[in-house]
């Protein structure tokens, strides 16, 4: 495959560019709204649904993100066979209904089954929007689209928080999901009247046992492929484990809970602006150059954070700094890895992005609640696991590249 080619024409009105890119970081960021809109809110939610303990409160989002991963087995097989638009409104009412769910959640066992449920049509956002992606570009156009929608989408983790704790400030903590329920009809109503199909004819795959199969060991059997899926899913995982204890850090040893919102904000918009560069020298440099150079970034941020913490030399702007750091590191890895991953697999988008997406958010979820539930009062657990997740993905993608890292794409 060559590393730039042409984009695809959609079938049905075209699309302007801007509202294209919108609408696909608009879809990736129901998921994002889901997990950061709430963190704030979670010591309350906790109260009146009767968590008992503060790190059982991180399965409001580990359930949600688990789900998210199982649901994304299905939606690339169903939409590789009946088309992008008809599986994602599928997703949309989903996660809208069960969004209506998780207003009126009364135990903390109905707010689970909610968000699983919750997490299950995200995941169709998930996958339909990469895929549509990978339907019209391919290399390094499609690299510097998905930063594009990156820019857009991280507005979201940029704002949630403090959307949710303004939400705090004037109403119930149920109106947290309710504003999850009435976004997702939103994106319904948007997809409905504006996003024509773009499975071409000819990109159809028949819905059977023997086909999904003989796709699935295709996307599991490309080294590419599997390679850069595992290491997005280490280094996912990573950030996932700060999401997950996030508020107990900055409430607890950092002693610092209003300011969250605000450095929260502050990590996300490093991120925004690594994808905005990425999006002006992907082109040049090539996916592998950016981002490889980055995943040795992110591993001096994430030891030095280490070292600091160890230490007990820890405050609220070195966590600050060096978070930012690392972030902006994970915006150059992250719409890479996952170009990368999808490169070789243009002719099976759709699963393949559902293989991609199951294995990596289920092993992010995973490591995330792993390195979370290892919160202690301090930071040392979080800034280990990072630095150890950032082992390996290096480790990783030294195997996939047999070896050879920081070189031009082919």
């Amino acid at each position: 495959m060559t590393s730039s080619a042409p984009s695809r024409p959609l079938l049905g009105p075209e699309l302007g560019f801007r509202e294209f890119v919108a609408l696909i970081a608009a879809l990736m960021g129901a998921n994002a709204l889901a997990i950061d809109i709430m963190l704030p809110a979670l010591p309350v939610i906790g109260d009146a649904v009767g968590i008992p303990t503060e790190n059982d409160r991180q399965w409001i989002i580990t359930a949600f993100m688990l789900s998210f991963g199982v649901g994304q087995i299905l939606y690339g097989p169903l939409s590789d066979r009946f088309g992008r638009k008809p599986i994602l409104l599928t997703g949309l009412v989903i996660y809208t209904l069960f969004g209506i769910l998780a207003t009126f959640a009364y135990s903390f066992e109905s707010l689970i089954v909610a968000r699983v449920g919750q997490g299950l049509g995200a995941g169709a956002t998930r996958v339909l929007a990469v895929s549509i992606v990978r339907d019209r570009f391919a290399g390094r156009q499609m690299a510097r689209v998905m930063s594009l929608v990156f820019i857009v989408f991280l507005a979201i983790p940029v704002i949630a928080p403090s959307v949710g704790t303004a939400i705090l400030l004037i109403a119930p903590w149920r109106w947290i999901f309710g504003l999850l329920a009435i976004f997702g009809g939103i994106l319904l109503i948007w997809s409905i009247s504006r996003l024509p199909e773009t499975l071409h004819p000819e990109d159809t795959r028949p819905f059977s046992i023997a086909a999904i199969g003989s796709a699935f060991r295709l996307t599991l059997k490309t080294r590419q492929s599997v390679g850069y899926m595992a290491a997005m899913s280490l280094a996912f995982g990573g950030l996932l484990g700060f999401i997950n204890s996030a508020q107990q850090v900055f409430a607890g040893p950092l002693n610092a809970a209003k300011l969250f919102p605000i450095i929260f904000a502050g990590t996300a918009i490093s991120l925004a602006i690594a994808s905005l560069l990425n999006a002006r020298i992907v082109e040049r440099l090539g996916m592998r150059v950016v981002s490889h150079t980055a995943i040795l970034g992110y591993l001096f941020f994430t030891g030095a954070h280490a070292a600091v913490s160890w230490f007990g030399y820890e405050t609220l702007w070195t966590f600050a700094v060096l978070q930012g750091g690392m972030m902006f590191c994970f915006g150059l890895m992250g719409p890479n890895f996952g170009a990368l991953a999808m490169e070789p697999m243009g002719h099976i988008a759709g699963t393949a992005s559902s293989v991609q997406g199951f294995c990596s958010t289920i092993g992010a979820a995973l490591v995330g609640f792993a390195i979370g539930q290892q919160f202690d009062g301090t930071t040392v657990p979080l800034t280990l696991g990072y630095f150890g997740s950032g082992i390996a993905v290096l480790t990783i993608v030294l195997i996939t590249e047999k070896g050879r890292i920081l070189r031009p794409s082919h």
